[in-house]
């Protein structure tokens, strides 16, 4: 048999992501060769707000499978647009790693735990939003680069702490190095955190089949739930909305349990929303909530800054209080 090709981009992050993939179709017999694929988002230094965001690791991934030169690729969930990609299809969304963020913070420190003025890293608004609502008098300062990149700026004393993505960490072996694993009351994730996409084309029926078994009902549940939320939210990665999903024990069998983030840069403004229903209405669901976040002025939160209104924040509805809303 012909081995499987499977495209990843050649951070040390997404080749331990492809090659966790790759193991487990070789554990099921299948031949499978890692073809390293160079994407924008690896070649550019400025912020990914700045330079487009969603949609920036997968271009070329994608266009290595329309041409052919790979069969599947394995994407970070939260890196793809929401908006389905002609002529491919995900074939599988396999068991989710934790989707929390994770604290590393100089000394062993918790968020809780580091000083006014304190400053932390982080290359997303979502989380630069929520770490500000937290009103605790940090400093936020933007980074990027990967994840020795991003480690660097604390061991260089530049930092007192950054924000990462804990399956990332668990993903290169490195959960040692985490001070905190941060509540989703104090931060919710990105939609998709923690989850991988592994993507075909529509057409390849075959490799379509043997990507299938990797499947997992509740992480793919979860997931449509949180991006169903975002495409409706009109809001890309680079938008300060936090989602999860989860698949809980109702009265009557399994629920899922949907919460979200939308909020101001400068945490005047946080905004969190939750609906609780069936497992198979999950992409209903995320688009329930969306209506509700939009009803209450996530519109002026979720726009670019350029088409802001700078007083968007006043227009939105920081008071209204927070009810749960279950969808029968």
């Amino acid at each position: 048999m012909t081995a499987l090709r499977l495209g990843t981009r050649r951070s040390a992050l997404a080749v331990a992501q492809s090659t966790g993939v790759a193991e487990r179709l070789r554990a099921a017999g299948h031949d499978v060769e890692l073809v390293p694929i160079v994407t924008e988002g690896d070649t550019s230094n400025a912020p990914l707000a700045e330079i487009g965001g969603t949609g920036l690791f997968a271009s070329a991934l994608r266009a290595a499978l329309h041409e052919g030169r790979i069969d599947l690729a394995v994407h970070s969930i939260k890196d793809l647009p929401t908006t389905p990609e002609e002529g491919l299809v995900i074939a599988a969304v396999p068991g989710r790693e934790d989707p929390r963020d994770a604290l590393v913070a100089r000394d062993g420190l918790t968020l809780g735990e580091l000083p006014t003025g304190a400053r932390v890293g982080t290359g997303s608004p979502r989380r630069e939003a929520q770490l500000n609502a937290l009103g605790l008098g940090l400093e936020v300062v933007g980074i990027r680069g990967n994840v020795d990149t991003r480690l660097g700026t604390l061991a260089r004393g530049e930092l007192d702490a950054v924000v990462l993505a804990r399956a990332g960490l668990a993903r290169l072996g490195r959960l040692g190095e985490i001070t905190e694993s941060l509540d989703p009351l104090q931060m919710l994730p990105a939609p998709g955190q923690g989850a991988l996409a592994v993507e075909c084309r529509a057409d390849d029926g075959p490799t379509i089949r043997v990507v299938g078994e990797l499947d997992d009902e509740d992480a793919r549940a979860c997931v449509t739930a949180e991006r169903s939320l975002l495409a409706a939210l009109e809001a890309g990665c680079s938008a300060p909305v936090g989602a999860l999903a989860e698949v809980v024990e109702g009265l009557e069998g399994p629920e899922l349990s949907l919460r979200a983030f939308v909020g101001a840069i400068d945490g005047s403004v946080d905004l969190r929303r939750s609906v609780t229903g069936l497992v198979a209405d999950a992409a209903r669901l995320g688009t329930q909530l969306a209506h509700r976040l939009l009803e209450d002025g996530a519109a002026d939160l979720t726009r670019p800054p350029s088409a802001a209104d700078p007083s968007a924040a006043a227009v939105a509805h920081p008071s209204a209080p927070h009810v749960p809303e279950r969808i029968q």
